[in-house]
C-alpha cells in the first residue's frame, strides 16, 4: 500500500502462520506468509515452585488434577445443545463397553462427568481432554480460510469452497506441458496417469511394497499448489471425524518454527528433547508420555521444508531413541526422519521439490505430488467462492478467454487471483466486452510471488515490502536468463546456468516462487524450470523491457538486421526500434517460438503495465515516461496487413495488449 500508486489494482498477499499460542492464527497459503509472527512463548514453569526430596514438583499438573478434571469436563459439557450432549452421549456409550443406556442418560451432567472419570480414569481423562482441545483448537485455526485481507463478513469457510486438488503417486515435475501456440510439448514437462491419483485422506492408507502401511509420506508440487491449505483440510477433518478417525493425535510441527529455533542464540536453550519441542508448539500437550507408550497412532506433519535453509546430516547426526535426550533442532529433524525417535508416529513432510529432494530416499516410504485442478477442478473452485452464481458464472466465462491463464488455473494459487482480480473489474458495468489482457496478469503473478519471498523468507512485515535492488537484481537476471532460454529454444536449466548470470540457486528454485525442480534426469543431472513456459517468455519481455526502460539499452538489436528507417543510434533505442528487432525475431523463428514473448513485450509498454502495476515495484514512481507508443501502434498495425495469416492472431493480441485499458 506504501508504493501503490493512484489508480493501481493492490492484490494484498498478507496472511500468516502464527503458532498455536496465538487466538489470531491466520492460515499459510503456500505461500501466502508473513514472517514477522510472534515468537513462540517461553517454556512455562510450574505457578507451584513445591518440590519433593528428588526435585520434582510436589503437586500434581494441573491437567492431572481431578478437581481440573472434573471442573473442565462439566464446562466443556455445559456449552452443548441437548442434541449435541445427546450425540456425546450416544457415542461415549457406543465406545466404551459395560456401560449401560442407563448409566449415560439418568442423572444430570455432573452424574455423567461422574461416569466419565469412573471409567476412563484421570490418564485417560487427561489424554482425551488434550485430544479435545487440539482438535478444537484446529476447527478453530482452519475452519476459516484466510487469503489476502481478511474483513468482516466477507470470511469463506474452508468446507464451503474447498476442492480437493489431484495428488499422484508418480511426480513428474508438476508441470503443464500444454502452450497455446507451440504445437510441441517439452519433453521434459509430463503430467501422471490419473490411475495414479490418491485422495488427501488417505495418503496414510496407503502401503509399502511389503504390505506394511506407510511410516513417512512427502508431499511436493510447484509454487502455489495449494499444500498448506490442502494441510489444513486433512487436519480439519480429523479435528471434526471427517476422516482418519483411528488418529489419535496429529501434530502439526512447522518448518519454520525449527528454523526459528536452530538460529535463535538466547531462550529457548540451544538443546531441547522431542518432548519439549512439542511443548514448544503445544503448551497444553507438554510431557504426554503416552507419545512413547505402544499402541499410541499419531501423526507428525512437518511442512513448509523450503524454510528450513540449513544442511542436515543424514549420516553422522547423533541417534536419538527417546523423547526425553536433549539435541539441537537439526538432530531432531534427523532422527523423527530416521524414525529413531517418536517410533510409533507417522511422519508427513511437505515442501518445494528443489527442496524435499534433499531429503534420502530411505527415509521415504510415499512419494506425492499435487498436481492441481482439473478443468472441471476449476470451474467448481470459482463457482464455490461466489454466493452471486451469476457474477460466478461471467468469471469463468472471462477468464476461459485467454488460453494460457486457462492452463494456469491448474494452480489454485492462480485460480485464487482470477476469484480476486476479476469481480473487482466486473464493477465497471463496461467491463467484459473485450477479453482480459495477459500481460497485467501475469504481472501480478510475478509481485505477488516476490512478495511472498519477503514475507516469508525475509520476515518482512505487511507495510515493508518495497523492493530493494538486490530483489531487483533477482528479477532481472532471472529475465535474462529466461531470454537466454528461449534463444537456445530450451525449457530448462541448470545449476550451472543459474551461476553463469550471478545468482543463487536456492533464491531461484525455492524462494523466488517462479521456479520448480523437475525430476533428476537418467545421468544424475538436477534440472529445474519455471512453473509455466509461458511464465519464462513473460520473464524475458519483462528483461528486455527492463534493459530498455532503465538503461536504455535494445538487448535485440545485437546480430539484427536493422532497416535503415530504425538504424539511427537514438531511433534503435526507441520503442518501435525494439518491437522492430522483437518482431524480426518472431517471423524468423517457428511459429509459437517468440510470439507470446511479442505479446507480453507489447503489453509491458502499456503505460498501466509499466506506470501503474510495476511502479514502485521494479521501477520508480517518478520514472519517465516511455514514449513513441503511437509509432509502435503504427507499426503493429501495418504488420497486421502483411503477415502470414497463421500470425495474424497474435498480432492483434499484441495490439490489445498494447492499447486496451479496461483493467
Amino acid at each position: 500500500m506504501q508504493t501503490k500508486p493512484p489508480g493501481a489494482l493492490v492484490i494484498d498477499t498478507r496472511s500468516s502462520d502464527l503458532e498455536v499460542n496465538s487466538e489470531d492464527d491466520e492460515e499459510d497459503m503456500d505461500e501466502v506468509l508473513v514472517a514477522d509472527s510472534p515468537e513462540p512463548p517461553e517454556p512455562v514453569e510450574p505457578d507451584d515452585a513445591m518440590q519433593t526430596e528428588d526435585g520434582q514438583p510436589g503437586k500434581l499438573h494441573p491437567e492431572q488434577d481431578m478437581p481440573f478434571l472434573f471442573k473442565t469436563i462439566q464446562e466443556a459439557l455445559s456449552v452443548l445443545k441437548s442434541e449435541e450432549l445427546y450425540n456425546f452421549k450416544m457415542r461415549f456409550y457406543q465406545r466404551e463397553k459395560g456401560l449401560t443406556l442407563q448409566h449415560v442418560l439418568e442423572g444430570d451432567i455432573l452424574d455423567f462427568v461422574d461416569k466419565i472419570i469412573e471409567v476412563l480414569g484421570g490418564g485417560r481423562v487427561t489424554n482425551t481432554l488434550i485430544r479435545y482441545r487440539l482438535k478444537q483448537y484446529y476447527v478453530r485455526k482452519h475452519q476459516i480460510i484466510r487469503e489476502g485481507v481478511v474483513r468482516a463478513g466477507k470470511q469463506n469457510f474452508l468446507n464451503n469452497v474447498y476442492v480437493e486438488p489431484q495428488i499422484s503417486t508418480c511426480g513428474k515435475g508438476g508441470i503443464d506441458p500444454f502452450h497455446e501456440l507451440r504445437p510441441r510439448r517439452p519433453s521434459a514437462f509430463q503430467l501422471p496417469s490419473p490411475d495414479t491419483f490418491v485422495g488427501l485422506n488417505n495418503l496414510f492408507r496407503q502401503q509399502k511394497a511389503d504390505g506394511q502401511p506407510v511410516r513417512m509420506v512427502v508431499t511436493t508440487g510447484i509454487p502455489g499448489i495449494g499444500m498448506t491449505v490442502s494441510v489444513g483440510k486433512f487436519l480439519l477433518d480429523w479435528a471434526e471425524q471427517v476422516a482418519n478417525k483411528d488418529l489419535q493425535f496429529v501434530f502439526k510441527l512447522s518448518f519454520r518454527t525449527f528454523w526459528y529455533l536452530q538460529n535463535k542464540t538466547v531462550a529457548p536453550p540451544d538443546k531441547m528433547s522431542m518432548i519439549e519441542m512439542i511443548g514448544y508448539y503445544y503448551p497444553q500437550c507438554k510431557d504426554m508420555k503416552f507419545l512413547e507408550e505402544e499402541g499410541c497412532k499419531f501423526l507428525i506433519i512437518m511442512d513448509s521444508f523450503d524454510c528450513y535453509q540449513a544442511a542436515l546430516d543424514w549420516e553422522n547426526a547423533p541417534v536419538i531413541t527417546d523423547i526425553h535426550t536433549k539435541a539441537n533442532p537439526d538432530v531432531l529433524v534427523v532422527n523423527i526422519f530416521r524414525g529413531t525417535v517418536l517410533r510409533g508416529a507417522r511422519v508427513w513432510v511437505l515442501g518445494r521439490r528443489a527442496a524435499v529432494s534433499q531429503i534420502p530416499s530411505k527415509f521415504i516410504d510415499l512419494f506425492t505430488e499435487i498436481q492441481g485442478f482439473s478443468d472441471e477442478m476449476k470451474d467448481e473452485y470459482l463457482t464455490k467462492r461466489f454466493t452471486d452464481k451469476r457474477l460466478a458464472a461471467k468469471i469463468v466465462a472471462h477468464y476461459k478467454r485467454l488460453p494460457s491463464v486457462i492452463m494456469l488455473t491448474r494452480q489454485p494459487f492462480i485460480c485464487w487471483m482470477v476469484a480476486a482480480i476479476y469481480p473487482r473489474q466486473f464493477r465497471n458495468p463496461d467491463y467484459g466486452s473485450n477479453p482480459p489482457r495477459l500481460t497485467p496478469f501475469y504481472i501480478n503473478i510475478m509481485i505477488v510471488q516476490m512478495n511472498r519471498r519477503l514475507q516469508f523468507y525475509y520476515g518482512k512485515g505487511d507495510h515493508d515490502l518495497k523492493w530493494t535492488d538486490e530483489d531487483k537484481f533477482l528479477l532481472t537476471r532471472m529475465g535474462k536468463m529466461s531470454l537466454k532460454m528461449l534463444e537456445k529454444n530450451t525449457s530448462v536449466f541448470y545449476e550451472e546456468d543459474v551461476k553463469e548470470f550471478g545468482l543463487k540457486l536456492t533464491e531461484v528454485t525455492v524462494l523466488s516462487g517462479l521456479c520448480t525442480e523437475l525430476p533428476t534426469a537418467a545421468d544424475g543431472k538436477r534440472m529445474f524450470s519455471f512453473i509455466h513456459v509461458t511464465l519464462q517468455e513473460y520473464m524475458a519481455a519483462m528483461y528486455v523491457f527492463t534493459m530498455f526502460r532503465t538503461d536504455g539499452k535494445n538487448v535485440l538489436e545485437s546480430g539484427m538486421h536493422i532497416p535503415k528507417i530504425f538504424a539511427a543510434k537514438d531511433q534503435t533505442k526507441s520503442p518501435v526500434g525494439m518491437v522492430h528487432c522483437a518482431l524480426e525475431r518472431t517471423f524468423t523463428a517457428p511459429l509459437g517460438h517468440f510470439d507470446l514473448f511479442l505479446r507480453f513485450l507489447c503489453g509491458m509498454l502499456s503505460p498501466q503495465c509499466h506506470e501503474e502495476q510495476l511502479s514502485g515495484c521494479l521501477y520508480c514512481h517518478h520514472a519517465p515516461k516511455v514514449g513513441g507508443l503511437e509509432e509502435v501502434q503504427r507499426l503493429l498495425e501495418k504488420k497486421i496487413q502483411t503477415a502470414p495469416a497463421d500470425r495474424v492472431e497474435n498480432l492483434k493480441e499484441c495490439l490489445r495488449e498494447l492499447i486496451q485499458k479496461d483493467e
